[in-house]
């Protein structure tokens, strides 16, 4: 009697798991496809504002969390691996240097505008070769499996930056934001597995929000680019580039991808993935090997942690007094984060 009350009580546990764990996949859903349809609803309608303010609020506070991640995904000991992660910070500093370097270089006339696309083709092709390196060495690391198709690739591509370099430069600038669903889909294979299947066939709709958006902004007029932040912003998105294309069109799409980038790192990640043994509770150290190691150090991630918090304080007060010098210079030195998903995305492949 008492084996058949425990059978009908696990019984019962069973369902109530599956039904929670339907549940929550139908909420997930649900932010996803809602959280995707009002951010081209918002890009369409208000581009040029919508903009402004998801950089203003969005663009410090995304980077703190990105770091927080990185660091929970740093192993305390790297073993093996200690030549990727060498080549992976040598060259994210390098890299970081060299970009933020090339305008001041311009500024102070060591060389003129008419080399410029030179020097853009020559760091983008410097970032192909190191992204080339880090993926053969991820595949030495992995059994079975030769990596080496890395550098083809990466030379192939290289010869197309070297035929416009700009242009190259600002398909980079579109396709950084989908590197954060792709993170997205390998933690979704790692702890929520429910929710993977569910997840890839909300991309499907991306492609038709993309042309919906494109369609819309396009029987809309071009954006006025009457005072220098409009001028920044539609010069970020590529206006001066693709003068054929309606700067309406550019700014929105950019601005969608932008908020795709911001929502998978600021509400998708921080809310499934608690941060895996941390509960959710972004403050504990404990959730970072290195910071849990016994020979590890935690003072020095609780300081780059603060230290973290104290940049997205001077970015909201520079937003807040400059608005247009700050975003100019926020993105030349954000592109250490676009370099830094390089490494830690493979290490997840």
């Amino acid at each position: 009697m008492e084996r058949a009350v425990d059978l009908q009580a696990e019984i019962w546990r069973g369902a109530c798991y599956s039904a929670q764990r339907r549940t929550r996949t139908t909420w997930f859903v649900t932010l996803v496809l809602v959280g995707a349809c009002l951010s081209a609803l918002l890009a369409t309608w208000l581009p040029l504002r919508f903009s402004i303010v998801t950089v203003f609020l969005f663009a410090g506070p995304h980077n703190w969390f990105e770091l927080r991640y990185f660091l929970m995904r740093l192993p305390a000991r790297f073993g093996r691996s200690r030549s990727f992660f060498l080549l992976a910070f040598a060259g994210i500093g390098a890299l970081t240097l060299a970009y933020a370097s090339l305008p001041l270089l311009y500024y102070v006339n060591v060389w003129s505008g008419a080399n410029w696309p030179m020097a853009i083709a020559i760091w983008n092709s410097l970032l192909l070769l190191w992204i080339a390196a880090l993926v053969w060495m991820r595949g030495r690391q992995r059994r079975a499996r030769d990596w080496f198709w890395a550098f083809p690739v990466a030379f192939a591509l290289s010869s197309l930056n070297w035929w416009a370099p700009e242009l190259f430069s600002l398909a980079i600038v579109y396709l950084h934001p989908l590197v954060a669903l792709w993170f997205l889909d390998r933690h979704l294979s790692r702890n929520r597995r429910e929710w993977l299947r569910p997840y890839r066939r909300c991309l499907c709709l991306l492609p038709f929000l993309l042309v919906l958006i494109a369609w819309q902004s396009g029987r809309m007029a071009p954006l006025v680019n009457d005072n220098g932040l409009a001028w920044r912003v539609t010069q970020h998105a590529g206006a001066e580039l693709l003068p054929n294309i309606s700067s309406q069109v550019l700014v929105s799409l950019h601005v969608f991808l932008e908020m795709l980038h911001y929502g998978v790192w600021l509400i998708a990640l921080p809310l499934i993935a608690p941060l895996d043994k941390s509960r959710g509770k972004i403050w504990d150290l404990k959730t970072i090997p290195v910071a849990r190691h016994r020979r590890g150090f935690p003072r020095l991630m609780a300081a780059l942690l603060i230290v973290g918090l104290f940049v997205v304080a001077v970015l909201w007060l520079g937003f807040s007094t400059n608005y247009a010098l700050t975003r100019d210079i926020y993105f030349t030195v954000a592109i250490a984060h676009v370099l830094a998903e390089a490494p830690f995305l493979l290490r997840m492949i």
